[in-house]
Protein backbone atom coordinates (compact mmCIF):
# COMPACT_ATOMS: atom_id res chain seq x y z
CA UNK A 1 0.00 0.00 0.00
CA UNK A 2 1.23 3.76 -1.08
CA UNK A 3 2.31 5.63 1.73
CA UNK A 4 -0.02 8.92 2.47
CA UNK A 5 0.21 11.78 -0.22
CA UNK A 6 2.68 10.36 -2.27
CA UNK A 7 1.38 10.09 -5.73
CA UNK A 8 3.14 7.49 -8.16
CA UNK A 9 2.61 7.04 -11.92
CA UNK A 10 0.56 4.27 -11.97
CA UNK A 11 0.48 3.84 -15.86
CA UNK A 12 0.59 5.37 -19.24
CA UNK A 13 -2.34 4.18 -22.14
CA UNK A 14 -3.68 5.59 -25.25
CA UNK A 15 -7.27 4.77 -26.42
CA UNK A 16 -7.28 3.73 -30.60
CA UNK A 17 -10.58 4.94 -32.66
CA UNK A 18 -11.49 1.52 -33.27
CA UNK A 19 -11.42 1.51 -28.73
CA UNK A 20 -12.80 4.16 -28.48
CA UNK A 21 -15.67 3.70 -30.30
CA UNK A 22 -16.56 0.14 -29.17
CA UNK A 23 -16.61 1.41 -25.28
CA UNK A 24 -18.96 4.09 -26.38
CA UNK A 25 -21.70 1.38 -28.45
CA UNK A 26 -21.38 -0.65 -25.20
CA UNK A 27 -21.41 1.96 -22.26
CA UNK A 28 -21.94 6.07 -23.58
CA UNK A 29 -23.41 5.66 -27.30
CA UNK A 30 -23.05 9.32 -28.22
CA UNK A 31 -22.58 10.58 -31.54
CA UNK A 32 -18.83 12.06 -30.78
CA UNK A 33 -17.61 9.12 -29.35
CA UNK A 34 -18.94 6.44 -31.67
CA UNK A 35 -18.55 8.13 -34.78
CA UNK A 36 -15.63 9.98 -36.22
CA UNK A 37 -17.07 12.30 -38.61
CA UNK A 38 -19.48 13.49 -35.83
CA UNK A 39 -17.00 13.96 -33.50
CA UNK A 40 -15.28 16.11 -36.24
CA UNK A 41 -18.81 18.10 -36.29
CA UNK A 42 -18.72 18.37 -32.54
CA UNK A 43 -17.32 21.08 -30.23
CA UNK A 44 -14.17 19.22 -29.81
CA UNK A 45 -13.92 18.71 -33.67
CA UNK A 46 -12.51 15.34 -33.14
CA UNK A 47 -13.45 11.94 -31.77
CA UNK A 48 -13.40 11.75 -27.95
CA UNK A 49 -13.40 9.03 -25.44
CA UNK A 50 -16.55 8.96 -23.25
CA UNK A 51 -15.46 9.97 -19.73
CA UNK A 52 -15.03 7.08 -17.63
CA UNK A 53 -13.35 5.65 -20.72
CA UNK A 54 -9.64 6.14 -19.66
CA UNK A 55 -10.57 5.46 -15.71
CA UNK A 56 -12.06 2.00 -16.59
CA UNK A 57 -9.04 1.23 -18.39
CA UNK A 58 -6.67 2.34 -16.15
CA UNK A 59 -8.48 0.63 -13.24
CA UNK A 60 -8.37 -2.95 -14.99
CA UNK A 61 -4.81 -2.51 -16.37
CA UNK A 62 -2.58 -0.78 -13.32
CA UNK A 63 -4.77 -1.31 -10.25
CA UNK A 64 -6.33 -4.31 -9.95
CA UNK A 65 -2.89 -6.16 -10.70
CA UNK A 66 -1.55 -4.11 -8.06
CA UNK A 67 -3.96 -3.30 -5.35
CA UNK A 68 -7.11 -5.90 -5.96
CA UNK A 69 -5.87 -8.78 -3.71
CA UNK A 70 -6.31 -6.55 -1.15
CA UNK A 71 -10.28 -5.38 -1.41
CA UNK A 72 -13.47 -6.91 -0.01
CA UNK A 73 -15.48 -4.07 -1.89
CA UNK A 74 -15.57 -0.60 -3.55
CA UNK A 75 -17.39 1.95 -1.12
CA UNK A 76 -17.65 5.39 -2.74
CA UNK A 77 -16.50 7.50 -6.43
CA UNK A 78 -16.58 11.08 -5.60
CA UNK A 79 -15.87 14.16 -7.50
CA UNK A 80 -15.43 12.72 -10.67
CA UNK A 81 -14.25 16.18 -12.82
CA UNK A 82 -14.28 15.62 -16.79
CA UNK A 83 -12.51 18.48 -17.18
CA UNK A 84 -10.62 17.99 -21.06
CA UNK A 85 -11.19 15.30 -23.67
CA UNK A 86 -9.45 12.58 -24.49
CA UNK A 87 -8.67 12.24 -27.81
CA UNK A 88 -7.48 9.06 -29.65
CA UNK A 89 -3.89 8.09 -29.98
CA UNK A 90 -2.87 10.73 -27.30
CA UNK A 91 -0.71 8.93 -24.07
CA UNK A 92 -2.39 9.32 -20.93
CA UNK A 93 -0.91 8.97 -17.54
CA UNK A 94 -2.74 7.94 -14.47
CA UNK A 95 -1.21 9.13 -11.28
CA UNK A 96 -2.43 7.85 -8.09
CA UNK A 97 -2.41 8.81 -4.29
CA UNK A 98 -3.43 7.30 -1.14
CA UNK A 99 -5.69 10.74 0.73
CA UNK A 100 -6.54 8.65 3.66
CA UNK A 101 -6.55 5.47 5.45
CA UNK A 102 -8.76 4.36 8.30
CA UNK A 103 -8.32 1.28 9.93
CA UNK A 104 -12.03 0.08 10.70
CA UNK A 105 -12.80 -1.25 14.24
CA UNK A 106 -13.11 -4.89 13.57
CA UNK A 107 -9.08 -4.37 12.72
CA UNK A 108 -9.43 -7.03 10.09
CA UNK A 109 -10.49 -4.12 7.19
CA UNK A 110 -9.42 -0.64 6.94
CA UNK A 111 -11.14 2.02 4.13
CA UNK A 112 -9.05 3.52 1.91
CA UNK A 113 -9.30 7.14 -0.04
CA UNK A 114 -7.65 6.68 -3.42
CA UNK A 115 -6.44 9.51 -5.48
CA UNK A 116 -6.84 9.16 -9.46
CA UNK A 117 -5.35 12.00 -11.76
CA UNK A 118 -5.18 11.67 -15.38
CA UNK A 119 -3.00 14.19 -17.56
CA UNK A 120 -1.73 13.94 -21.30
CA UNK A 121 1.94 12.81 -20.94
CA UNK A 122 4.35 15.65 -20.66
CA UNK A 123 1.39 17.96 -19.05
CA UNK A 124 0.81 19.04 -15.92
CA UNK A 125 -3.00 20.12 -17.06
CA UNK A 126 -5.69 17.75 -15.78
CA UNK A 127 -7.77 15.67 -18.43
CA UNK A 128 -9.38 13.77 -15.20
CA UNK A 129 -9.60 13.19 -11.94
CA UNK A 130 -11.58 11.48 -9.06
CA UNK A 131 -11.65 9.91 -5.46
CA UNK A 132 -12.41 6.58 -4.23
CA UNK A 133 -12.88 4.89 -1.20
CA UNK A 134 -12.57 1.00 -1.06
CA UNK A 135 -12.67 -1.48 1.48
CA UNK A 136 -9.12 -3.17 2.05
CA UNK A 137 -7.89 -6.15 3.90
CA UNK A 138 -6.07 -4.67 7.06
CA UNK A 139 -1.85 -4.75 6.23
Amino acid sequence: MLELNQPILLGKLSLSEDEIIAYAKAFDPLEFHTSVEAGKKSMFHSLIASGPHVFQVSYCRFWIPRFGKSVLAGLEVNNWKFLKPVFPNKEVECHLSVLSKKINSDQKSMSVKWYFEFKYSGSQELIQSLDTTVLHKAE
